[in-house]
Formats: structure tokens, C-alpha cells, sequence
């Protein structure tokens, strides 16, 4: 396949990409070494590049545009890494996937048609650029979406859980612990019956609702009540509505306690609130399918999962997505874990990240090539989206 052939054409220089983003791990919103490799890369394959994409200082969208008409084609990059672990969760393989599926399908999209853009998405790991990008119209023309995730077996599309992260703040008044306790308005005691009451409620909760949380304030000193103390906690579930309610459930837990307490309350969010991956199976089969045409055997292939939340799910709200995951390591690590980390800096990571290119590149040419799937694609997408 002639998609396959140029990436495999330039499969050094796809690697040094992504060798480079995962040895210069950068924060979210502060991937300024990997986002300018990217673009440099993108501009160099005859892609105009957008920069600062809503102000966001490492978005980009490169695009290229056939003179034959078509479809409209998303490859999403991240490339953001996690505080102390660096690249734990592979997002320097992500980048360089949809770099070099980009190349891929540059290689035929003048023949079949339509238009390609990579999408930077910085900061995905906290306040990912999905979320405003999506709110901002910019995936509202896209005809479907994808990227594939680096992990230690091959899993297809799933779910992902819906999510607002809140901050918890109370403040009470402060007093001598022991001289005069009795004149103090403790806000510790109020985040302490927060967590208390949030437990309780995990009760009469669905088991698909997750509720973690961390006090990020409760004090100065053992003698002094505290008059500020402060939680944050992400509350997520399988949908944004059920999510919603199990978010008034939270708030009626945080003003029980304030009330308890004699603290007033403040909430707010402190991320971006994401919604829930909704997979375009068709869409799915089709990057299956080309992962069996590559050698993949299919009952590796395992059922899709949801791990955790995605900014993509505000995406897959705006136009059909899927979000594969790609077998980089033949051990069983864990994403966020020293030990993946060091994996996907391996050859064999390298191996896994061209493969999933590959399949990605063939499931955007297919789609794109073919009326009758791409119906289908569009389809399913305004029958799930309702």
C-alpha cells in the first residue's frame, strides 16, 4: 500500500521525533520543544500551519488541502507529559503516530481527495485544549476524527468517563486551639465531613461513578483552628448527565458540611469538564480491520474499556471519533508508571507506534475513499449523538 510505503520511507525520522518529545518531557500548556518539532516537521510534508490555536501558546492545527474535493480528516497529536514521571503515559508515541500517519495519507490525499489537519492538543493530562477547541466550533466541519493510544495490548475503541474536577473551599475562623477553641470556626472539620459524607453517598451510587479526591489545604499550625481549608476532587461517571447529577449530590455534601460547621463555602472548577467517548463503531471496525491487515492477529484484539477520562469525548460530541489502543510493550505496564514510561522509549515502542500510523493512515483513506462507508460513518454518528 502506497500510505504504508511512505511511512515506512521515513520511519527514522518519525522516530527521532518522538525519541525527542519523550526525552524533553514538558507540562501541559508548556509543550513549547515538542509543539515547534511537531509544526517544524508538519510545515516541512507542505502542511500550512495554524499556531496558537485560541490563544493556547502550543496549539496548532496544520492542514492541507487537496484541489480534488472530499471529506475533511482530524489526526489528533498530544504531547504533554506528567509531573515527575515524564512521558508515563506515552503521548510523544501519540505525536508521533498521527506525525507519521499524516505523511501517510499527504502521500494519497491528492488522489482521493479532501482535506487533512493534525490538530496539537496540548495539556490533555489537566485542562485539555480539546475541550475549548470543540466549544470553539473547530471540529464542527471534520467528517470523522482519530488517534490511537500507545498501551501494553491492542484494545478497540471504547468509552471513557465523563468528569468535572471542583474545588472546595470553606472558610471558617481562626482561634488559639487551646487557650480559646471555643471562639474558632474550623474549616478543617468542614472538609473532614466532607469526605465523610461524600463516603457515605457512595452507597447509593451506580458503580460506573468515580469520586477521588485530595485536601489541598487544612492548616498552618496544630494550634490554631484553621480558618481556610480546601479540597479538590474529580467526580466522574459514564455520561455528562449522569455526571451533572452526581455533581448536585457532591454540592448538597459540601453545604450540609458548611452548615454543619458554621463555614461558609465556596465551589469552582478547576479543569476543563470532559464528557464521555462516544466511539463510532463503524468508523472502529474499519481501524480494526486494518490492524488485522497488518499482520495483527484479531482475538488480540481485546473489547474497548473505559481508562478514565478523555478531552476527546467533547470531540467525539462534535463529529465521529475513535480512540484505539496499540500494543507498545510486550510486558504488562501500567500507564503512569515508571516502568511504561520506560518501555515507550524502546525500539519496540517504536515498532508499535508505526504500526498504529499505519492503521490509522489506512482507516483515513478508506473512510475517505469510499461514499458508501463514509455515509455509514455520518450515519451512526447523528443517531448516537442524540
Amino acid at each position: 500500500m502506497k500510505i504504508w510505503t511512505a511511512i515506512d520511507r521515513e520511519a527514522a525520522r518519525f522516530e527521532d521525533a518522538a525519541l525527542f518529545i519523550g526525552n524533553h518531557p514538558e507540562m501541559g500548556n508548556e509543550e513549547f520543544l515538542a509543539s515547534q518539532r511537531l509544526i517544524g516537521e508538519l510545515e516541512s510534508l507542505g502542511f500550512a500551519v495554524e499556531k496558537e490555536v485560541l490563544g493556547l501558546k502550543t496549539a496548532f492545527i496544520a492542514s492541507y488541502a487537496a484541489e480534488k474535493p472530499g471529506p475533511t480528516i482530524a489526526l489528533l497529536s498530544e504531547f504533554d507529559a506528567l509531573p515527575d514521571l515524564g512521558h508515563a503515559c506515552g503521548h510523544h508515541l501519540i505525536s508521533g503516530m498521527s506525525l507519521a500517519a499524516a505523511a501517510g495519507l499527504r502521500a494519497v490525499l491528492d488522489e482521493i481527495g479532501g482535506t487533512l489537519r493534525v490538530y496539537g492538543t496540548p495539556a490533555e493530562e489537566t485542562k485539555g485544549a480539546k475541550v475549548p477547541m470543540s466549544e470553539a466550533g473547530l471540529f464542527d466541519d471534520v467528517d470523522f476524527a482519530l488517534m490511537a493510544h500507545p498501551y501494553h495490548s491492542y484494545e478497540a475503541s471504547g468509552t471513557s468517563l465523563a468528569m468535572d474536577a471542583i474545588q472546595f473551599e470553606f472558610f471558617g475562623k481562626a482561634a488559639h486551639a487551646a487557650a480559646s477553641p471555643h471562639e474558632g470556626i474550623n474549616a478543617l472539620d468542614a472538609v473532614l465531613l466532607l469526605f465523610n459524607s461524600i463516603s457515605a453517598l457512595r452507597q447509593q451510587l451506580e458503580s460506573h461513578v468515580r469520586i477521588h479526591g485530595i485536601i489541598t489545604e487544612g492548616g498552618k499550625a496544630a494550634n490554631i483552628i484553621p480558618d481556610y481549608a480546601a479540597a479538590r476532587f474529580y467526580i466522574r461517571s459514564a455520561t455528562r448527565a449522569h455526571t451533572d447529577e452526581t455533581v448536585q449530590k457532591v454540592l448538597r455534601c459540601a453545604e450540609g458540611a458548611a452548615l454543619q460547621t458554621g463555614c461558609s463555602l465556596k465551589t469552582s472548577n478547576y479543569e476543563y469538564s470532559y464528557d464521555e467517548l462516544r466511539t463510532n463503531e463503524t468508523l472502529s471496525a474499519v481501524f480494526n480491520r486494518n490492524l488485522t491487515e497488518l499482520g495483527i492477529d484479531g482475538s488480540e484484539i481485546r473489547r474497548g474499556n473505559d481508562h478514565g477520562s478523555l478531552d476527546l469525548g467533547n470531540v467525539s460530541l462534535r463529529c465521529p471519533t475513535i480512540h484505539p489502543f496499540v500494543k507498545v510493550t510486550d510486558q504488562p505496564f501500567h500507564l503512569h508508571t515508571k516502568e511504561f514510561r520506560d518501555s515507550a522509549m524502546t525500539g519496540r515502542a517504536i515498532e508499535g507506534m508505526l504500526l498504529g500510523a499505519k492503521a490509522l493512515a489506512g482507516t483515513a483513506c478508506e473512510a475517505a475513499a469510499d461514499p458508501a462507508l463514509l455515509r455509514a460513518i455520518r450515519e451512526e454518528f447523528q443517531h448516537t449523538r442524540k
